[in-house]
């Protein structure tokens, strides 16, 4: 049986991967920050293994990963780096702790979550690891540069890395996310939302199960010659 782990996986698009890698009949395991009812019901829902760890601490991704890989054994076939903080702020707004906390948990814990894993998936000659981005991290969006830049670094990631580890059998690619309809973009007004689906030639804002069959595709067979790759699920959306 496969195995999968995704951060973020109580909420949004993470527990729509919960719960489709799940039905697809991976083991899977999830991490979540604080949440813990809506954990404890994602993983009732799917009989997946939440657990609950801060993104933002070196040391807790450690212990998350050295936890995993008791529960299947081994590092997981598969590894999704989906959590991610997100906020609306003027750039010269922006604090230092605000900077350092959108880049720890959208950049630094992949980089070290991935780091503490990839050993034994290079060992093995085989993985996957998917980072999530957003169209965001492509084009950038006016009063989001601290997540923008975030996004963007994590497309970097994807694409040196595959580089790196390719010949070790290990692919790392990239889901950029459009506008989807989840909690994360619950801030935006009506007039926003209307607008970003103009601007969107599917006229409409993405759906959360449309990404996760993004990520289910790419890490099964149908992707197994794809890597170093960034799939945009924006629904057209120029970039």
């Amino acid at each position: 049986m496969k195995t999968v782990l995704i951060t973020g996986g109580s909420r949004g698009i993470g527990a729509e991967m919960v719960r489709c890698f799940s039905r697809a009949g991976y083991r899977t395991a999830f991490l979540y920050r604080e949440n813990r009812s809506a954990a404890e019901a994602v993983a009732a829902e799917t009989e997946a293994i939440a657990m609950q760890a801060d993104l933002a601490s070196g040391q807790e991704i450690l212990r998350a990963a050295k936890a995993v890989c008791n529960l299947f054994g081994d590092a997981p076939d598969v590894l999704i780096n989906n959590a991610a903080v997100a906020g609306m702020r003027l750039f010269t707004d922006i604090t230092d702790d605000e900077w350092e906390r959108f880049l720890s948990i959208n950049l630094s814990a992949p980089f070290r979550l991935t780091r503490a894993l990839l050993p034994d998936m290079i060992r093995r000659k085989s993985g996957c690891i998917l980072n999530v981005s957003s169209i965001w991290g492509q084009v950038g969006a006016s009063c989001e540069v601290h997540y923008s830049a975030t996004k963007a670094g994590l497309i970097g990631l994807t694409r040196a890395l595959a580089k790196e580890v390719g010949p070790s059998g290990v692919r790392v690619n990239c889901i950029a996310p459009g506008v989807i309809d989840t909690d994360m973009n619950a801030a935006l007004t009506p007039e926003e939302i209307h607008a970003l689906c103009e601007e969107t030639p599917l006229c409409r804002l993405g759906r959360p199960e449309e990404v996760a069959a993004a990520a289910l595709f790419l890490a099964g067979p149908g992707g197994s010659f794809i890597t170093g790759q960034i799939l945009g699920v924006n629904g057209g959306f120029v970039i």
